[in-house]
């Protein structure tokens, strides 16, 4: 059988050696000048298409050097080690993915025998958290150097198209707590339109987290773990005021599960035929609020317990703005100081002024030594 590729030297003795495809013609340089180590290149090259089935077991044969397991670790032994690194609710997001049906052709495979295909097969028939987990997945086998090459460019991945999401409006959080008649679901509706915390952070609100005489509400996002501080005005005092003194503000809803919150409010929208919203469009909506009413960014990203601008944004993203008109600004701009520490100097400079245009006695000006007309 005739080789496909062939090794050449350009220049003289001592030159690169480049690899040439006998039927295309093509030249790829091996970048070395060592002979041997350019024909072993070449070799390999054609080795590689005399037996492609033993390619993929020379490569674990040089692998397991390093790793035992590459032979054997599966992506269900993959995915088992990523859930033991996860804690919480997020661990519980794990364990409810790995059950996901999509991902069942995938888990038995051994890592290094997947093909692209075979990933695109679970994209395809999964949904957008499948997209989501199999990212994590497939990145944390990258990290981990059990996969020794990338299986699916990452340009081919699908993009992740979450359902548009939108905030509660005014109204609706009208018409929701008028028709809510349990008083502990309403209060809970209330505080979550003036503070703008997710379900889980409002529900399990403590006594401890509110300073009345500072009118200041405190507390660690369940979440991220991240403080959330805000002041509160008259009413949200007017709310705090019909709840416990102390202990937990609602008691039944800090025990019942997030998806039990969910759906009793979900009930009470379906009811009113109000529909496209959830419990964290509470959060949307006070974010939306902010910006349409030109509260600092800065401070709404305290308020909500955010340390990124780019997520404030995204909850931002659809408020509506009234921009004054530039003239505006430039005629306040021009009544201001800039600097208050400027104040002293202007003042000086218009005393060094005034005494400037004092006339000096000993310096008549040029009219008093012109001679007075007849």
């Amino acid at each position: 059988m005739k080789n496909l590729y062939r090794l050449i030297q350009r220049g003289s003795r001592g030159g690169a050696f480049y690899c040439v495809d006998s039927e295309t013609g093509r030249r790829t340089s091996l970048g070395t000048a060592d002979r041997d180590a350019a024909e072993q290149v070449v070799l390999a090259k054609n080795q590689a298409l005399r037996q492609p089935a033993l390619n993929l077991q020379i490569a674990k044969a040089y692998l397991a050097g390093s790793d035992a397991g590459v032979a054997t670790r599966t992506w269900r032994a993959t995915l088992d080690a990523l859930i033991e690194t996860k804690r919480g609710e997020t661990r519980r997001r794990w364990l409810t993915a790995a059950k996901d049906r999509a991902f069942a052709p995938l888990l038995p495979q051994v890592i290094t025998e997947t093909r692209a295909e075979d990933l695109l097969l679970v994209l395809n028939r999964g949904t957008v958290s499948t997209n989501a987990h199999l990212r994590k997945l497939y990145n944390f086998c990258l990290e981990m150097g059990w996969l020794p090459w990338p299986v699916l460019p990452k340009r081919q991945w699908p993009p992740i198209r979450y359902q548009e999401k939108r905030a509660i409006t005014a109204g609706e959080h009208a018409r929701i707590v008028a028709r809510e008649p349990n008083c502990e679901l309403r209060l809970f509706y209330e505080l979550l339109w003036h503070l703008g915390g997710s379900q889980s952070d409002v529900a399990c609100l403590r006594a401890e987290d509110v300073c009345r005489p500072r009118r200041l509400v405190s507390y660690h996002r369940v979440k991220t773990g991240t403080v959330a501080r805000l002041h509160y005005g008259p009413q949200v005092g007017a709310v705090l005021d019909q709840l416990p003194p102390a202990g937990l503000l609602f008691p039944r809803l800090a025990v019942m599960h997030e998806k039990h919150r969910a759906k009793e409010f979900k009930r009470r929208c379906t009811g009113l035929g109000i529909t496209g919203i959830t419990l964290h469009s509470y959060r949307y909506a006070w974010a939306e609020r902010a910006k349409a009413a030109g509260y600092p960014e800065r401070f709404a990203q305290e308020a909500l317990g955010h340390n990124s601008k780019a997520v404030h944004r995204a909850y931002a993203r659809h408020a509506e703005v009234l921009l004054p008109p530039l003239e505006e600004y430039e005629a306040r701009a021009a009544k201001v100081v800039p600097f208050p520490d400027l104040c002293t100097a202007t003042l000086s400079a218009d005393a060094e002024g005034a005494q400037a245009a004092k006339p000096d006695e000993r310096f008549p000006p040029p009219s008093a030594a012109l001679p007075k007309p007849a």
